[in-house]
């Protein structure tokens, strides 16, 4: 079987959209990472933040990456926050590549203006909780990241690139 193509980036990057049409693309199943977590607890992540913390989400979150890089031919979209852990990311590593979605700021900044479900999010002056979170994490990502996409005009273009030049491995 082939390795697994995993979608890391910030929030709003397409990591879930992209992945779906990439699955699409490369007959492939795709797994949300979150929503495999969401799925495994019974809660949406939202009620996990506020329920159990940050650190018990992360814990779930290492939970998911070894149980997904124990797998074969998935297309993976990561949270925001999973490659931030290098733990993480060096398991998903056994088995796949990881693709940084990396997509501009101000890009970042217009998708994410009205956003209700990101738990960072739900603060005043979210465009400066936006670039501040990007600032720290971008390098970061670059950091975990085999290889970065930028993004194309569409999402079927972006996902084509990526099924032509990573869908092979």
């Amino acid at each position: 079987m082939s390795r697994n193509l995993i979608l890391c980036g910030f929030m709003g990057s397409g990591k879930t959209t992209v992945g779906r049409r990439l699955a699409k693309i490369l007959e492939r199943p795709f797994l949300d990472i979150d929503a495999y977590i969401e799925e495994k607890q019974g809660m949406t992540i939202t009620d996990i933040f506020a329920q159990q913390g940050e650190e018990a989400f992360r814990r779930m979150e290492r939970e998911a990456c070894a149980e997904l890089a124990a797998r074969d031919g998935l297309i993976i979209g990561c949270g925001g926050g999973t490659v931030l852990r290098e733990e993480n990311a060096r398991l998903l590593k056994q088995n796949g590549i990881i693709l940084l979605l990396d997509v501009p700021l101000p890009l970042l900044q217009k998708r994410l203006r009205y956003d209700k479900k990101r738990p960072l999010l739900q603060k005043p002056n979210r465009a400066k909780v936006i670039s501040d979170l990007y600032k720290e994490r971008i390098p970061r990502y670059r950091a975990a990241a085999d290889h970065r996409v930028r993004p194309r005009k569409t999402v079927y273009q972006t996902a084509q690139y990526i099924a032509h030049t990573y869908g092979q491995l």
